[in-house]
């Protein structure tokens, strides 16, 4: 198996040298200009940044297929903060390039600007020391979301049912078992009524949850504990050496959900009983919009009779285009996908992340009438190996 990516270093490797080279101008300029702290200190950031973003693409280089791909997403992610760096920066030397040539004509002498030179080096270096603080604090550092879901018809029994979420879980970036027991310790403390997983379990290859089996095999619940698979669970992004390799990495993939103990759910539903009541749980593979699009809801919810239906479908964008729509008996729709970006800010009533603009609804509760959606913001992360102000999460969902 090989990624598709593999010349992608080749290639970063020329851009970084471009941009550094075009970077050089303005702070050999700083440096003539000041040999103050600030001076000495953006320089060292700068120019330290772009020694460990070669020596991780070398390290790359070298490694190969041997590396790890939590290790390979590790230096690439130092290599991604380099470019960003190196990008803003040369922004707005470019800027100030720009405005020297129209000012040529008109003035003697015509020095760089010093104020877009320091915003330049502000606002190039603050997000790189953020990007590196959420590599060391944002990882597993686990956060239960509690919240309360009323529904109508809820039978007696089911009354304050508590549901505990999980999603994305990507083993194929972990590289702490032990950071990622002590978020497993944290869903077992919940003592949830059920558990429920909506997919992605691996990156692409079903051997990722190898050294994962025996940890998440811990979770049990009284109703039992549930999955469905998402987009990279099929081993879409990668190439395999036949489409029969890629068919048994799915089948294998299976395996390790019952292996765990796991209720896997592929287009089907079942019940839950308590008592004489019940309500329907309802599982999908994956359907998303511009994603892997292969589940069949109306297959999944045939012959479904209960009074209160539960929908676990991966992406978001599936609620918006077929259950709200088409499906209004289902009560409650739950989801992962968007990982919340792994990045952004949540602050009393302030939300907002990038993935905002890709995704009209992409973390916490939405509402449409009687119908809810909650989406999980991810329990493991992916590319970026960190997380900043979007945790990864332990939803705690209770049926009132």
């Amino acid at each position: 198996m090989h990624s598709r990516f593999s010349i992608l270093p080749f290639i970063i490797v020329g851009i970084l040298f471009l941009l550094q080279g075009y970077a050089y101008n303005g702070l050999s300029w700083l440096a003539l200009l000041s040999d103050d702290v600030f001076s000495t200190v953006v320089q060292t950031i700068h120019y330290g940044l772009f020694a460990v973003a070669i020596a991780s693409l070398l390290i790359i280089f070298a490694g190969g297929n041997r590396l790890s791909k939590s290790l390979r997403n590790f230096f690439f992610a130092f290599v991604f903060i380099d470019l960003f760096t190196l990008l803003t920066f040369d922004l707005f030397l470019l800027l100030d390039d720009i405005r020297r040539l129209f000012t040529m004509f008109f003035v003697d002498e015509n020095p760089r600007s010093v104020i877009l030179i320091y915003i330049g080096l502000v606002i190039s270096i603050l997000p790189a020391i953020l990007f590196i603080l959420g590599m060391i604090i944002g990882p597993y550092r686990y956060k239960v979301r509690r919240t309360s879901i009323e529904i109508k018809h809820l039978p007696a029994s089911f009354k304050g049912l508590k549901i505990v979420q999980i999603s994305d879980i990507h083993s194929g970036s972990f590289y702490n078992p032990k950071a990622v027991q002590r978020g497993v310790d944290l869903i077992l403390q919940q003592k949830a009524d059920i558990i429920v997983f909506t997919g992605d379990l691996v990156n692409d290859d079903a051997t990722e949850m190898d050294p994962y089996i025996s940890i998440f095999s811990q979770l049990k619940a009284p109703l039992g504990v549930y999955s469905i698979l998402g987009n990279h669970d099929y081993g879409d992004y990668v190439q395999w050496p036949s489409k029969e390799a890629k068919a048994k990495n799915l089948e294998d993939l299976k395996g390790v959900h019952k292996k765990m103990g796991w209720r896997l759910l592929l287009d089907e539903h079942l019940y839950l009983e308590k008592g004489q009541d019940k309500i329907g749980l309802i599982g999908v593979q994956n359907w998303g919009k511009g994603f892997h699009q292969v589940g069949d809801l109306a297959k999944a919810s045939a012959g479904c009779e209960a009074p209160v239906k539960i929908l676990l479908s991966h992406d978001p964008s599936h609620w918006d285009a077929e259950v709200i729509t088409n499906n209004k008996d289902i009560n409650l729709t739950l989801s992962g996908h968007t990982h919340g970006a792994q990045m952004g800010i949540e602050w009393g009533k302030l939300k907002w992340s990038p993935i905002q603009l890709r995704y009209k609804n992409w973390a916490g509760l939405y509402q449409n009438a009687d119908q809810y959606l909650y989406i999980n913001r991810g329990f493991g992360f992916l590319g970026y190996p960190g997380r900043l102000g979007i945790w990864p999460e332990i939803t705690v969902l209770e049926l009132k």
